[in-house]
């Protein structure tokens, strides 16, 4: 019973913070899962992308109603995620678990870095 709590009180407060910083909910669940659960890599990623279905339509619900939705880029980006996804889903596999969490945690510090320092301006002059 309490590894069944503590599964959904991960997943709550992944869900709430994936809400207020707006990022997707891979980026807390994936480690949560390996770091606090004890999941491979390949397990953690597969289960995230599962979590990730019911979590979005209630997500599109309350953003559409808010008028935060915009369906064109929504679904251009859509099908993009959709190829790539098929893809990816493919050569993962193939990738050893160290080597992807590995990857993964590049990926999440690098996005960081990029979110806590500040972009410097695009129409800023080479001196």
């Amino acid at each position: 019973m309490l590894s069944f709590l503590f599964i959904v009180v991960l997943g709550f407060g992944a869900g709430i913070l994936t809400g207020i910083m707006g990022v997707g909910g891979g980026v807390v669940m994936v480690p949560m899962m390996v770091l606090l659960l004890g999941v491979s890599q390949h397990l953690a990623q597969g289960i995230s992308m599962l979590v990730i279905i019911p979590t979005v339509m209630v997500a599109i619900l309350k953003l559409r109603k808010a008028n935060l939705f915009e369906y064109r880029t929504a679904l251009l980006l859509a099908a993009g995620s959709i190829a790539g996804s098929l893809l990816s889903s493919n050569m993962v596999q193939l990738i050893d678990g160290v080597v992807l969490k590995r990857i993964f945690g590049v990926l999440v510090v690098y996005s960081s870095i990029r979110m806590i320092l500040p972009a410097k301006a695009k129409n800023e002059s080479k001196s």
